[in-house]
């Protein structure tokens, strides 16, 4: 754009357009939206764009928005003929744009095919590689390292919610229930992510499983009497104390199968929560609820 005879209104607008468009669009996706005052449509699309975005969650799309009344010389450089019109801007120059109101699937759609012409983030990258590692501390019982690299990763990421629900299980982990609960109160109830669904999960079943008991008392309970179920759930909440879901679903389980319906169905329901917590596409889950399913349909 011509910075000669510029109003200084016009040259503020280009200068915003420069740092807010040009610029950003070397490290993301940005997204202009052309839009006026007395625009229906216009008035739609606002909020189906913010929701999306966040849907999306990728701190590489932004969007940028353009009253074409009150910025005619941009509206002109991009030959704006209606609105709404959205311009995806990639590298500094338009990829890609559409006319109107599009449904929230187009739209997201359309939003990460912008994603995918850009190149990897160096820093996402790094951020992706310490999580992997964390996780795999975590899974392999190293509950105290992973609890403190989960952590670091979170205070530099404050806005991951899946990095709250990976630290709230690391703390769970270590036996810290109040910090688990305290770390997931943070999100909102309605988030969805996996790894927080996971967390609540297994914070449900670390606050309503009975506190775990003396393994060889309880085993020596079951030797004497197979029949008492409550000993053999509370050797199954003695295993989970100490980390070993195998064993505490063997006990779960061997209670389904003597009397599902034992205390209104209590082992199914305490194992299902453990399947929840462990995640239910974890190979342990699919192999645990296969196990299950014969029980029950035997």
């Amino acid at each position: 754009m011509a910075s000669l005879s510029l109003t200084e209104k016009e040259r503020a607008a280009v200068d915003m357009f420069r740092r807010d468009v040009l610029e950003a669009s070397l490290r993301g996706v940005v997204l202009v939206r052309f839009t006026a005052s007395w625009c229906g449509p216009c008035r739609q699309l606002a909020p189906l764009m913010e929701r999306v975005i966040a849907a999306v969650g990728s701190p590489r799309v932004s969007q940028v928005v353009i009253d074409i009344d009150e910025n005619r010389l941009i509206a002109e450089e991009f030959r704006i003929q209606s609105v709404p019109t959205v311009y995806a801007v990639v590298g500094g120059r338009p990829v890609d744009a559409f006319v109107g109101v599009i449904s929230e699937r187009e739209l997201r759609a359309f939003i990460e095919k912008q994603l995918a012409l850009l190149p990897p983030d160096a820093a996402e990258a790094d951020l992706e590689e310490a999580l992997e590692a964390a996780l795999a501390a975590l899974s392999g019982g190293e509950a105290a390292a992973a609890a403190e690299a989960l952590g670091a990763l979170l205070r530099a990421h404050p806005d991951r919610v899946d990095l709250v629900g990976h630290y709230a299980r690391a703390l769970l982990a270590l036996g810290q229930v109040e910090g688990a609960r305290a770390a997931l109160a943070r999100v909102p109830a309605d988030a969805k992510d996996a790894a927080v669904q996971q967390a609540r999960a297994a914070l449900a079943l670390a606050e309503t499983a009975p506190a775990g008991g003396d393994v060889a008392a309880l085993e020596a309970r079951v030797a004497a009497d197979p029949a008492d179920h409550a000993a053999r759930h509370d050797l199954a909440a003695a295993w989970l104390a100490r980390g070993d879901r195998d064993r505490a679903a063997d006990a779960l389980l061997a209670i389904i199968a003597a009397d599902r319906d034992w205390e209104e169905g209590k082992a199914r329901d305490t194992l299902l929560k453990l399947i929840e917590s462990v995640g239910l596409g974890d190979p342990w889950s699919v192999a645990t609820r296969r196990r299950l399913r014969q029980i029950l349909f035997a």
